[in-house]
């Protein structure tokens, strides 16, 4: 992704690079990374996003433009997870518990093994 400035439209930030600036976050999909500082009427901090989702930046001063690497924070990790993750469980009274039922909520979860 290739930019002649570091303040751009939000629009022509998620043309060029899939990701939305949204007052949550930066978003791709159901993926919304928090970046406090992105979105500033109307106008994305290129360096605010790089830092957030892990995107290497580079200044070509020869040329005047910036490019942004791919994330490293994309919803590659998160989503294979959720992906792999186990539909459902049993819980300790035996029944089973799907874990869809959470989505969209916060959660935390808690492991515990007697060994």
């Amino acid at each position: 992704m290739i930019f002649s400035s570091l303040r751009v439209t939000a629009d022509e930030f998620s043309s060029t690079s899939g990701w939305d600036a949204k007052p949550e976050g930066i978003c791709r999909g159901e993926l919304c990374v928090p970046a406090p500082g992105a979105l500033t009427d109307g106008m994305v901090d290129v360096e605010v996003v790089a830092d957030r989702l892990g995107m290497p930046i580079v200044h070509d001063a020869d040329h005047g433009v910036w490019s942004l690497g791919p994330a490293t924070v994309t919803g590659r990790t998160l989503s294979s997870a959720v992906a792999r993750f186990p539909a459902s469980l049993i819980d300790v009274m035996g029944r089973g518990f799907d874990f869809a039922s959470l989505r969209g909520r916060r959660v935390i979860m808690i492991a515990w093994a007697s060994w």
